[in-house]
């Protein structure tokens, strides 16, 4: 493609926070910044400036400290931002809600409700007076099972405020699953709803909480927000052996509501100091807990979110996700930036396909934020937004979770909205944001992300570790940045995060996405490295495959792995249909042919397998790798982190698959 699918204009792209910061950069730093990437290369030249540039422009509150901002700026992991500041993350927080509207909650078409920025001010100073009355202290963890309601930002900015550490899942998850997680960092206080909804059904909560807090010893008190009207009698029946313990139950009501009003208050760290534990979703172990700093994110997400996605106050900005993925926690951040959050929780295809567009249009959605999937899965149904809602307010489309198919792209501007910046982000838990992300005053090219986050060296490895100009590789980061995690949490001497991230590239971040560069500057990610397929040596991203079967109407979802064969790898592909559809010779002649013109030969699959279920992670990602341990006969040691851990045993004793 010779063109853009858009450009932001003259007009538009002056109008931008980027635009705006380029000019105030360049005079900082006494040089003109007028392109993206003159001011990409100075902010990872000299970092240490860079950051502190942005906490200048942003109003960071707190002290940021003498000079220098960055010490041993060469050594990672031991790289050290601001050393001398002090900040709290929840005061930076609540300081730009003020310039929004506070929180709008939509609960499938259930539940309704607002909360004012000055209501969320008052129950974060309730919070946090709770908190402290039941022992907590800067440094210890509170829990949380929610959904994505107003009470959970209540809670987590409460705890931020008192400096404790926040952890939370989704009230999907099963018991094994939560003990998994919160077993290993032992809070001491559990905050969870009375149940839930998903696809019209009401989930009762109060089995899984019985079992949950018994197992749990560390959680001296548990707070339960009602959600479906049971909260009063979820409380009272955890307090029956609670109470025997020395431990109390309690209604958010009682707890929190009820405290008589307070001014909010805020004790202020180190840069350092501990914000999260955030979980990584994968299914070899018992997740590793991924501690992550205040000062850290706020100012990652500062970037991503003011500059990348030009957020401003008053915008309105809407992202689909579960407290068990951190694309909440970035959510969270947005608030500090003036925006309204709009927060949904349940089926975004119930009680209609419409719904989340429903959502958009009624509240003025600025920012829209979802899953590749569920784009994909839009553009299934036949449902066009733009001819159906009014979308006027909307400028921006983020997709993440997995890469975004060049024709997903077509979707989003053909059927949402032509004159939208649409950025396909990527990063993770690993850094509680993205390394490489949109880019408002840059053209948006069909398949591509636009290019490296600010403040990130990103580059493409070869095999040997040298840059790749050209072809694939493994996606590395060369330079420190500030979210870096501080640190795994029970791993002492630093083992864990070391090899998780160090051991593949001395100094050098390797993250583990199979990724390239394009003419355009630009990235494109072919999926986990560890998921890559390598038949006859060659090294195959599965999202190429995922991007060309994803264009075949009959199929609702895939999943590919290769599977080791007569001493070499073949590839396998799984694919679940449409309802009533069976796989014949046609379809799968079909799907071949798709593959071999789409993408090259070398990626059409050897076997090909109906399924009628695809395992995911709690997140919605597709686990290519249980799927793959499952076909070798070997054991899938975290089962908890899936969504749906039933449809694993689809795969196993496969006829197919022995021949």
């Amino acid at each position: 493609m010779n063109q853009p699918l858009w450009s932001p204009g003259v007009v538009r792209r002056a109008a931008t926070n980027m635009a705006t910061f380029m000019d105030w950069a360049g005079a900082d730093a006494g040089r003109p910044l007028t392109e993206y990437r003159d001011l990409h290369s100075a902010s990872i030249v000299d970092p240490g400036w860079f950051w502190r540039a942005l906490w200048d422009y942003c109003g960071v509150i707190g002290d940021k400290g003498p000079p220098p901002y960055l010490l041993d700026g060469e050594r990672m992991p031991g790289a050290r931002f601001f050393p001398a500041a002090r900040l709290n993350f929840a005061e930076n927080v609540l300081q730009g809600a003020r310039r929004g509207q506070g929180l709008v909650f939509w609960g499938e078409d259930k539940v309704k409700r607002r909360m004012s920025a000055a209501e969320l001010e008052t129950q974060v100073a309730r919070t946090r007076a709770m908190l402290r009355e039941a022992g907590v202290a800067a440094g210890d963890r509170v829990a949380a099972i929610l959904p994505n309601m107003p009470e959970a930002i209540a809670a987590v900015l409460g705890a931020a405020a008192e400096g404790a550490v926040w952890s939370s899942c989704s009230p999907d998850f099963g018991v094994q699953g939560v003990l998994d997680r919160f077993g290993q960092i032992e809070p001491k206080v559990l905050i969870a709803c009375d149940g839930y909804y998903y696809a019209g059904k009401t989930i009762d909560l109060s089995d899984r909480l019985q079992q949950i807090a018994a197992k749990l010893p560390s959680v001296r008190k548990v707070v339960i927000v009602s959600y479906v009207g049971q909260a009063e009698a979820v409380a009272h029946g955890l307090n029956m052996s609670l109470v025997r313990q020395g431990r109390l139950a309690q209604t958010w009501g009682d707890a929190v509501l009820a405290r008589a009003d307070r001014a909010a208050s805020f004790t202020r760290f180190p840069f350092s100091h501990p914000l999260y534990i955030l979980f990584s979703s994968g299914t070899t172990g018992v997740p590793k807990c991924i501690v992550h700093s205040a000062g850290g994110t706020l100012l990652k997400h500062l970037a991503e979110q003011q500059l990348h996605s030009d957020v401003k106050p008053g915008d309105r900005v809407f992202y689909f996700t579960t407290l068990g993925w951190m694309m909440w926690n970035w959510l969270v951040t947005c608030l500090g930036s003036g925006a309204t959050l709009l927060l949904y929780d349940g089926s975004p295809f119930h009680p209609s396909a419409s719904l989340l567009w429903d959502y958009a249009a009624a509240e003025g959605c600025t920012h829209f934020g979802t899953s590749a999937k569920y784009i994909d899965a839009l553009k299934k149904t036949g449902l066009e937004p733009q001819s159906s809602h009014d979308l006027t307010s909307l400028r921006a489309v983020l997709s993440t979770g997995s890469p975004l198919a060049p024709e997903s792209f077509d979707y989003v501007y053909r059927h949402i909205k032509p004159d939208v910046h649409l950025a396909s982000i990527s990063g993770g838990t690993d850094i509680v944001g993205c390394f490489v992300l949109g880019i408002p005053t840059e053209p948006v090219w069909r398949g591509e992300i636009q290019g490296p986050g600010l403040g990130m060296a990103i580059d493409v490895l070869d095999e040997h570790g040298r840059p790749a100009v050209s072809g694939k590789g493994e996606l590395v980061c060369t330079r420190p940045f500030p979210s870096m995690p501080i640190g795994f949490w029970n791993d002492p001497d630093g083992r864990k995060y070391t090899a998780a991230y160090f051991s593949r590239f001395e100094n050098v971040w390797h993250h583990g996405d199979f990724a390239e560069w394009t003419p355009h500057g630009g990235i494109i990610i072919h999926g986990r490295s560890d998921a890559t397929l390598n038949p006859g040596g060659v090294r195959i991203g599965t999202a190429e495959i995922y991007r060309q079967v994803e264009l075949l109407e009959e199929v609702q979802e895939s999943i590919v792995i290769g599977q080791d064969w007569d001493g070499d790898v073949r590839i396998v592909l799984f694919v679940a249909l449409k309802p009533g559809l069976k796989l014949d010779s046609a379809l799968k002649d079909r799907i071949k042919a798709q593959i071999r013109t789409g993408a090259s030969p070398r990626h059409v699959p050897a076997r090909i397998v109906q399924v009628v279920d695809i395992p995911r992670t709690k997140s919605g990602k597709i686990t290519e790798l249980a799927v793959r341990d499952v076909v070798h006969g070997r054991e899938v040691k975290n089962k908890e982190a899936l969504a749906n851990p039933e449809a694993l045993e689809l795969f196993r004793g496969l006829p197919e698959l022995q021949a």
